[in-house]
């Protein structure tokens, strides 16, 4: 029987881990129950609070339903370890570290939440959470700006994004919150901890990321109303700053500081990590040398041993362990690269997240051992691919987990390809030809073995172009052989793959801007259009060779994106998905982008990442992916409507349409990959049902309106809204939009 869109639920596809490796994706913070070893909370960096009760063996999502799936800090209540609190918003100042939305709490261990100070906080991003050990009441929380390079992009324009940053403390477990400003700078705190025999003594970093005059480490020895820059031999100006304290030693403190970032995401290597015996008022560099590579901006971590001050963990881009107070280190890296939070669980054993989920070691790091079983967090890039008449069949690209392969039914993907994996593109006819990449330009590969295997496909690209990071690489419909591939301009490869050749001008408004969005119309593969980064959009009537600019000034995300989609039917028809609050977030043009029409109607003023559009017959549906979910439209209505009730209000970075299975994939940022059922064209069973729909429709039309919440349509624009014909049939597309409209918003 024929289901509709908005009735149908989703499926999750994983990775949920990746298989050969077992890894899934980054978590930006554990918290350990101190007196369950088999009890921890992680936080996935925009895949929400999950919680195992088995020591890792299996993992609960807890926060899908909240405002935002982007997390970063994570602490217990030392008087009551039921008392959770999780904050949003990544504070790891990547593009990809979005900003948050509130402080979440749970007072039964995860079960259930409420959000709090969403007016304080949103907008903004949390690097740690400190609950007081003397009065559970008070809290205090380092507060930084949603990252980006142009700084504050991750924030997407959020109203909040800049809004006050550095040290807060509330009262009043979490309600209403101060900024602490006696002494302190208003500059983005990146790590605060509380001395552990004396709640009164703090310590904050303050750590803006390229480099703020106010930057260092600031104590308060009076609950926080009052602070003081420490000097010492600590070196004040420098980026970001990371700290801890000796459980067994509160004295002995470590302070990991990175040099500022360069506007491009370079330049932050190790400045030192730095070691005090008497609270902060001498310091001494312990020279770990550099495992920051040049973003410490975004990898800066420290751990003390519970009972041993002497020795601690320092993790970057690798990790290592300092003994002797720092006067010996030894490389104990986990299994995946790029570290965020450390901690030990009530066992006081090492528990390591990072970008390939989490890890433990029983011997302070030596070996480890994975806890990703069942961890869904993985964070897909734009440009999935599926197979045309496989429905388990998908392959895409990951953050810092390559491109990897679903060709089962369970959660389990196959790792095919390594790297920050990008954009993928199957070849029409023959889907075991397809094409992967790695971040930068011309890093192309192909398989004609399903991805066994790979030979190097990049020739002709030309290295020093300029990219988003991952370049969008797309198949001719018609043409199995000819494909375009974007930098800052096109390239085509007429023999699959094999040469590649430019054939356009420069795209952008110039340097540093690069195509981020490439589409062939299915319908006349010479008309193509593009997106770039620095907000242009354009179209070709050529195959690719020559543009016409028909937008500028468009925001967005600066990466890779699927954010424009092209009418199957008609290339003159295409939908442009804006990633921006604030904004007219979904536009349509009818005449090849000459003029474009906002169709966000009811859309909540969320960004969208990327729409996809579905034809059957003369009727169509729009499924718009926002920070938030997928919403879906008829026909390009006003009206939208959630999609689904199962899937987690997490960012949707891809939508990918299987017309030939009637199959809606979509691709997220911390929660994999799911997938959906779409109404089939023709359904025998259905006949029932349609003559309901029919009946329903004639009411409608006729009586001119219906009582339904937010539907109000005279009976003309009824008639031309579903089309009827009066011979007693609606078709399934029709019966679709109906249903949704009926149901209210």
């Amino acid at each position: 029987m024929f289901r509709p869109v908005t009735a149908a639920e989703w499926t999750e596809l994983g990775p949920a881990p990746i298989i050969n490796g077992v890894y899934t994706g980054r978590l930006s913070a554990v918290a350990a129950s101190p007196s369950n070893a088999g009890r921890l909370f992680v936080a996935g960096a925009s895949g929400g609070v999950w919680r195992t009760t088995d020591g890792g063996l299996s993992w609960t999502p807890l926060t899908d339903a909240l405002p935002t799936c982007a997390m970063g800090a994570l602490a217990l209540d030392p008087a009551n370890e039921n008392v959770v609190y999780a904050g949003s918003g990544e504070a790891n100042y990547a593009n990809h570290s979005l900003y948050g939305l509130g402080l979440y709490k749970s007072v039964n261990g995860g079960d259930t939440w409420q959000v709090l100070a969403a007016d304080t906080f949103a907008g903004r991003t949390f690097a740690r959470i400190v609950v007081s050990h003397a009065d559970s009441s008070v809290l205090y929380a380092a507060v930084g700006y949603a990252g980006g390079f142009p700084a504050r992009s991750a924030a997407k324009g959020h109203p909040l994004r800049d809004g006050p940053v550095g040290v807060f403390r509330s009262v009043n477990s979490g309600v209403s919150w101060t900024q602490l400003t006696n002494g302190l700078p208003s500059v983005a705190a990146t790590d605060l901890v509380m001395d552990p025999s004396e709640a009164t003594i703090l310590y904050a970093a303050i750590g803006d990321i390229f480099g703020h005059p106010s930057n260092g480490v600031y104590k308060s020895t009076d609950g926080g109303n009052s602070w003081t820059l420490l000097g010492g031999g600590l070196p004040s100006g420098r980026g970001r700053i990371s700290l801890a304290i000796a459980p067994s030693l509160p004295d002995r403190l470590y302070a990991l500081v990175t040099l500022p970032a360069t506007s491009t995401g370079g330049g932050a290597s190790t400045d030192n990590l730095y070691r005090s015996d008497n609270g902060g008022a001498t310091w001494t560099p312990t020279n770990p040398g550099s495992f920051q590579a040049t973003y410490g901006w975004y990898l800066s971590i420290v751990l003390v041993e519970p009972a041993d001050p002497d020795t601690f963990y320092a993790g970057g881009l690798t990790m290592l362990r300092g003994t002797a107070g720092g006067a010996t280190y030894t490389d104990i890296t986990p299994p995946h690269v790029d570290m965020h939070a450390l901690a030990f669980d009530a066992n006081g054993v090492l528990l390591c997240g990072g970008d390939g989920g989490v890890h433990r070691s029983l011997d302070q790091g030596d070996s480890w051992v994975d806890l990703n079983d069942g961890l869904g967090v993985i964070q897909f890039y734009p440009g999935i691919s599926l197979h045309p008449t496989n429905p388990d069949f998908v392959v895409g690209g990951t953050q810092d987990n390559g491109t990897n392969r679903r060709d089962g039914t369970g959660l389990g993907w196959t790792h095919i390809f390594g790297g920050d994996g990008g954009y993928t593109a199957l070849h029409p006819a023959t889907p075991d030809t397809f094409f992967v990449e790695s971040q930068g330009t011309g890093n192309l590969f192909r398989t004609m073995d399903g991805g066994d295997s790979f030979s190097y496909a990049g020739s002709g690209i030309v290295g020093s172009d300029r990219n988003c990071f991952l370049p969008p690489v797309t198949y001719r419909a018609n043409n199995a052989s000819t494909l375009l591939y974007a930098t800052h301009r096109i390239y085509r490869s007429t023999n699959n793959g094999t040469n590649w050749s430019p054939i356009s001008g420069d795209l952008t408004a110039g340097p540093p801007s690069a195509v981020r969005a490439l589409v062939i119309a299915p319908s006349n593969v010479q008309t193509v259009y593009a997106g770039t980064n620095d907000g242009r959009v354009s179209v070709s009537t050529d195959g690719g060779s020559n543009w016409s600019v028909k937008l500028t000034n468009v925001p967005g995300w600066v990466r890779v994106k699927r954010e424009i989609a092209v009418d199957p039917q008609n290339d003159s028809v295409a939908y442009l998905a804006v990633a921006q609050f604030g904004v007219d977030q979904l536009r349509r043009t009818v005449d090849r982008g000459e003029t474009w029409l906002a169709l966000d109607g009811d859309l909540p003023d969320v960004p969208v990442n990327t729409v996809a559009v579905h034809r059957v017959g003369s009727a169509g549906t729009l499924f718009a992916g926002t920070d938030t979910g997928i919403y879906t439209s008829c026909d390009d209505s006003q009206r939208w409507r959630k999609m689904g009730t199962n899937l987690p209000n997490v960012p949707v970075m891809d939508l990918v349409v299987n017309a030939g299975l009637n199959q809606l994939v979509a691709a997220t940022l911390g929660r994999g990959a799911w997938s959906i059922p779409l109404p089939p064209d023709g359904d025998s069973d259905s006949n029932s049902l349609l003559d309901m729909f029919d009946f329903l429709a004639m009411q409608l039309c006729f009586s001119g309106s219906v009582g339904q919440p937010g539907f109000q349509s005279p009976g003309a624009t009824c008639l031309n809204e579903f089309d009827l014909d009066f011979d007693g049939d609606v078709d399934l597309a029709d019966a679709t939009c109906l249903t949704a409209r009926l149901e209210g918003p």
